[in-house]
């Protein structure tokens, strides 16, 4: 009776690893890697595989290291190259050599290579078993060499006798053509490939102006090593997007959530002295105008809304231009026009928040002149922190620096310095009707 449930609920393991491989995943995750590699021992391979292709990389890489001598090598070359790679990069160097020793022939040269191209480039995303066709050969060749293909093919690509990449056939037109027709006659020409070396924001790009679902890496001589599958590219645009958003408010982008609480310190504590540089700068803008805020105190409560709206007015314009930047839409001969509508926009935008912030300070200070200097304040602050906010990605653009490169940190010094610089000036100005 016991043997038959132990029985039952492995059988149960092996369907829900085989199906449903995601959930599979998730809740492995949650449990210790030995426990883990323990329910993974006895599947197959590629089921097992699948599952830990699914797993974040930081937590795969302690089960994969749990697994059994006998397993782990099957296992780990049924992974699909560039994720065995991924997993492979969170060991140390000791146990992960230790691993390929296990997996050993081609498997284990081709992680290597992958594993020494640089973090974040072509290289190490692509996948380095490559099906693909020569010039000279018929379809009926081919087609009797991908019978033993396990994994889903839309197009091959081509290449000469040189290995280099001269083209791509797709699958439908080699199963319609006549089995003695050329390779060469069937194929399109070659739509782009890229070098070994090209980073990940470069690929971004090309994907972006290509739009292709698969994308051949070459070395410097030209010829094809491997391919960008439509998982690699799709995970390359969202690490990019991450990354932007890591660059703006000062922290690496070789900071994982994973990563330890030294290398996070190291990473992040610069350009947290950078901020603390700009927060004295505005400081001492408002240390200027001490006098006028010790005559009318309402100022400094008045002051967190005018930083606020122009700061928020002014990430409006900066996430629209690295937008403009990101797609190649615009380029610094368009600074003009950009400078034009976001003071347009800006003004406007000010001209309505300051009838409401007018309005609100109206009935809460009883001050016209007060309601007065925070409206005025308030439009040009805001198309102020427009202008900041075009401008600063796109001259860290010109100066050949990342756009995103902590930019919320400059923008954050700019609106802050120049709205607590108009809204105390204005008070300060007009102090005797406040």
């Amino acid at each position: 009776m016991i043997d038959a449930r132990v029985g039952a609920v492995g059988r149960l393991i092996d369907h829900a690893v085989a199906v449903r491989p995601h959930t599979t995943a998730v809740a492995l995750e949650a449990v210790e890697p030995d426990e883990a590699a323990g329910l993974l021992a006895g599947c197959p391979p590629a089921a097992a595989a699948r599952v830990l292709e699914h797993m974040a990389p930081a937590s795969a890489a302690p089960v994969i290291v749990a697994l059994g001598a006998g397993e782990v090598g099957a296992v780990l070359g049924a992974v699909a190259a560039p994720r065995a790679a991924s997993i492979l990069s969170w060991l140390e160097p000791e146990p992960r050599e230790r691993l390929l020793d296990r997996l050993g022939g081609t498997g284990a040269r081709e992680l290597r290579e992958l594993l020494a191209y640089p973090p974040d480039t072509a290289g190490a995303l692509m996948d380095p078993r490559v099906i693909m066709a020569r010039r000279g050969q018929t379809a009926g060749e081919v087609l009797a060499a991908l019978r033993d293909v396990r994994h889903a093919l839309h197009e091959l690509p081509v290449v000469d006798d040189e290995h280099r990449l001269v083209g791509a056939v797709p699958l439908h037109r080699l199963a319609l053509a006549a089995p003695d027709a050329r390779v060469a006659t069937l194929a399109d020409p070659a739509a782009g490939a890229v070098a070994v070396t090209t980073t990940r924001e470069e690929l971004v790009e090309f994907l972006a102006r290509t739009g292709l679902p698969s994308i051949g890496v070459v070395d410097d001589d030209g010829r094809l090593i491997g391919m960008l599958r439509h998982a690699a590219l799709v995970g390359a645009a969202e690490a990019e997007a991450v990354a932007d958003l890591q660059r703006m408010v000062g922290a690496s982008v070789d900071e994982k959530a994973l990563s330890s609480v030294g290398f996070a310190v190291k990473k992040r504590l610069v350009w947290l002295h950078v901020n603390l540089l700009t927060a004295f700068l505005a400081a001492a803008v408002v240390g200027i105008f001490e006098s006028t805020i010790a005559t009318v105190s309402a100022l400094a409560v008045l002051l967190p809304v005018v930083a606020g709206q122009s700061g928020n007015s002014g990430a409006q314009a900066m996430a629209v231009t690295m937008r403009g930047l990101a797609m190649r839409e615009v380029r610094g001969s368009h600074w003009r026009r950009l400078a034009l509508k976001e003071v347009l926009v800006g003004t406007i935008n000010g001209a309505a928040i300051a009838v409401s912030a007018g309005v609100g300070v109206l009935v809460w200070s009883g001050s016209y002149g007060l309601a007065v200097v925070i409206a005025t304040s308030m439009v040009v602050a805001m198309a102020a922190a427009n202008f900041a906010g075009m401008s600063i990605p796109i001259v860290l653009k010109q100066l050949g620096q990342d756009p995103a490169q902590s930019a919320s940190i400059f923008l954050t010094t700019v609106t802050d310095v120049v709205g607590f610089m108009v809204f105390l000036g204005m008070a300060t100005a007009a102090i005797q009707f406040l």
